[in-house]
C-alpha cells in the first residue's frame, strides 16, 4: 500500500453533491483540494462494468491531466429484487435525452420496477449503497477502498437533504432516509469518532487508515 505524502489532491468528479461530501470528509486532514470541475478537466466516459473500473477511469484521468494525486468515487444503489440494478448504471437511470440528470425520475423508475416484480414489503425491497474510492497517482499507481451500507428502498421519497437516491434509501436500523439526515448524521464518522454510516464514509475511513495513518 502506498502512503499519500502530499496534502494537495484533485477530487476527480463533476458531481456537485459528491464533491461536497468528499470535501467534508477530507477537511479534518488539512487537504488542499480542487475538483476536476474547478480545474476544467475533461470528464472521461465511464465505460467500466464494475465500480472499481469506473473509479479508476476517473481518478487516472484527473491524475494524468493535473500531475497530482486524484481521488475519485464511483457509487451506486444495488437493489436485490432488481438483480442488482441500477448498480454501476445508477447515474444512467437519471439521464434525460438532453443529457441532464433527473433523480426524481430515476427514483420513480426504481419504484416502478419494484412494483412490477411485486416487491411491496421492506423484506422484499432490500438494497445497499456501494462506494468505491480510487486514489491514483500520475505514474499510474492506484489504491482502492470499498464501502457498503445495507438498507431498503422506501416510497414515497422522504427528505430533501443529500443528493441522488438518498430520499428513498433507509439504512438498516434507522427510521430515517439519507435524504432526511444532516451530512453529519449521514457520514456518521469523524477521526477518532463513531463508526462510519454511509457507504462513502466507510470507504473513506479505509482510505484514511491505509494512506494517511502511520
Amino acid at each position: 500500500m502506498r502512503k499519500l505524502d502530499t496534502r494537495t489532491i484533485v477530487v476527480a468528479s463533476h458531481n456537485a453533491g459528491k464533491i461536497r461530501e468528499i470535501a467534508e470528509l477530507i477537511a479534518p486532514f488539512g487537504f488542499s483540494a480542487k475538483s476536476a470541475a474547478e480545474l476544467a478537466l475533461e470528464e472521461p466516459a465511464e465505460t467500466g462494468t464494475t465500480f472499481e473500473e469506473n473509479a479508476a477511469i476517473k481518478a487516472l484521468a484527473s491524475a494524468t491531466a493535473s500531475g497530482l494525486p486524484a481521488l475519485s468515487d464511483d457509487s451506486g444503489l444495488v437493489v436485490d429484487a432488481l438483480d442488482g440494478q441500477p448498480g454501476v448504471y445508477t447515474a444512467n437511470w437519471a439521464e434525460r435525452e438532453d443529457g441532464s440528470r433527473d433523480f426524481i425520475m430515476a427514483m420513480e423508475k426504481v419504484e416502478k420496477a419494484l412494483l412490477e416484480r411485486g416487491a411491496t414489503t421492506a423484506e422484499q425491497r432490500t438494497a445497499r449503497f456501494v462506494s468505491v474510492l480510487c486514489l491514483a497517482w500520475p505514474d499510474g499507481h492506484t489504491e482502492f477502498f470499498r464501502g457498503e451500507v445495507e438498507g431498503s428502498v422506501v416510497w414515497p421519497p422522504r427528505g430533501d437533504k443529500g443528493f441522488g437516491y438518498d430520499p428513498v434509501f433507509q439504512p438498516k436500523g434507522y427510521d430515517t432516509t439519507f435524504g432526511e439526515m444532516s451530512s453529519e448524521e449521514k457520514h456518521g464518522w469523524k477521526p477518532g469518532g463513531s463508526d462510519a454510516l454511509s457507504h462513502r464514509a466507510r470507504a473513506f475511513k479505509r482510505f484514511v487508515e491505509t494512506c494517511l495513518e502511520s
